[in-house]
């Protein structure tokens, strides 16, 4: 009973060492953007073109100079659902964002919109931008199908789009959403995508170079049961979604890359190579069913949203909505509990963390836009509702079991366990012994002052 009381002494003591270092970048009380002129801006709020309450924040990407953010359609009087903002410009921690491509093409009105309702987007290293739109609109109205879900790909050097590819019927079922994104982008030429559908869990995998796609089935996709009981800032609510997290490590030497990813409904996470994904005979037949690997637990209450994984440090980073936190695990260790940390926690700056981003410049992005609050309550224009927070990925992980050290968290606490211990068992009844053992309690968390959990 001693040595478990001791245990959780030390965890305490690492657990509360948090740095915390994530500063707030940029944070709207309601989302805004640029029009032509103030008149232009009054008259669509008048037409309820734009309904400033109805705008909320999903998912981010930096590529260059731009920030971009999506804006999904979950209601009406959202103008334009893919806008950027201009990092160089300071002048505003509450910019008004620009529409991506252009207003035109986010124009509901034309036979075939380019643009509907995208979740995510990613920049990868080939100076193009990829967009996953549902296509759907509306989901907490009236909701409107305009179109199977589509990928689109963008030219950032003059915003043109290079192709837009939609998912034949097949490859969708009823119920399905696709909600994030992850790109394999090593070779420009020979690049995927892979789409992760929440709704009807499944992976579509997406080739540039071939110009198709097709739809992964896997038992790994699915939610957990028992992990659909959510409860954020008082809100309590169930969901029951499936395939979400995705990220991709950086080539291995086979040239291909480890996928991690996770349901959003469970604790688990879960690793495939991509040289599975990547072979379309291969990827649709039963015979992957042994391929796919579970890391492990990530333990009660720990249901995953978003992720994004460095490739120079090979740490990967994941959102915690439950806590209101995002950690990290550095992939070169084991799935453990003690080779994870948390790197942010607060109960207000970052409620719900939607979206989590690793830029070239070696920049953690993490947005926070409080969803739940939006879908099941209401939130108040009065206060800030949505931030964009960031630090270098070195200060993110600064003191964490995820930083790279010759002495690792678990070495140090395996060590002190063993020392006091060893001073319990020897010397349990004397009244020196339990000075030496207060000493080396104070000792033991003196070292641990550099680390947490």
């Amino acid at each position: 009973m001693l040595r478990f009381r001791l245990g959780l002494l030390l965890l305490w003591a690492v657990s509360a060492l948090a740095n915390d270092n994530l500063r707030v970048a940029y944070e709207w009380r309601e989302m805004d953007f640029k029009y032509a002129s103030p008149d232009q801006r009054w008259s669509a709020i008048e037409r309820g073109e734009f309904k400033p309450a109805n705008v909320i924040p999903f998912g981010l990407e930096v590529a260059g100079h731009r920030l971009f953010v999506t804006l999904p359609r979950w209601r009406d009087g959202v103008p334009a659902s893919l806008a950027y903002l201009d990092l160089n410009d300071t002048s505003s921690k509450g910019p008004a964002l620009k529409p991506f491509p252009s207003w035109q093409a986010h124009n509901l009105q034309e036979a075939e919109p380019e643009l509907v309702s995208p979740f995510r987007v990613r920049a990868d290293r080939c100076g193009r931008l990829w967009v996953l739109d549902s296509r759907i609109s509306g989901v907490l109205e009236q909701t409107k199908i305009y179109g199977a879900a589509q990928l689109l790909v963008y030219d950032l050097h003059n915003d043109d789009l290079l192709r837009r590819h939609v998912l034949p019927a097949a490859q969708l079922k009823q119920g399905s959403l696709l909600a994030n994104l992850a790109v394999e982008d090593s070779d420009c030429e020979n690049t995927f995508a892979y789409a992760a559908d929440l709704g009807s869990p499944g992976l579509v995998v997406y080739s540039w170079k071939d110009q198709e796609s097709w739809r992964v089935q896997h038992h790994f996709f699915h939610p957990d049961p028992m992990a659909g009981n959510f409860s954020i800032n008082g809100i309590e609510f169930q969901w029951d979604d499936g395939l979400y997290g995705l990220a991709l490590s950086k080539p291995l030497e086979t040239g291909y890359s480890t996928l991690y990813f996770h349901p959003l409904c469970s604790t688990t996470e879960f690793s495939v190579d991509t040289a599975i994904l990547r072979n379309k005979t291969l990827a649709t037949s039963p015979m992957i069913y042994r391929e796919f690997k579970v890391l492990g637990s990530r333990g009660p209450n720990t249901q995953a949203g978003a992720e994004f994984l460095d490739p120079d440090t090979g740490v990967l980073f994941y959102a915690l909505p439950n806590l209101n936190e995002v950690a990290c695990w550095r992939t070169a260790t084991d799935f453990s509990h003690s080779s994870q940390s948390r790197i942010y926690m607060n109960n207000e700056t970052l409620v719900f963390p939607s979206d989590i981003k690793v830029d070239d410049q070696k920049r953690l992005w993490v947005l926070s836009n409080q969803l739940p609050i939006f879908i099941y309550d209401e939130l108040y224009p009065g206060s800030i509702n949505f931030r964009i927070l960031t630090a270098s990925v070195k200060e993110a992980i600064e003191n964490t079991a995820c930083e790279i050290r010759t002495s690792p968290l678990p070495d140090v606490i395996n060590k002190l366990g063993d020392i006091l211990n060893t001073n319990i068992k020897v010397r349990a009844n004397s009244a020196p012994s339990l000075r030496n053992l207060s000493s080396l309690m104070v000792v033991g968390l003196c070292l641990l002052m550099g680390f947490r959990i």
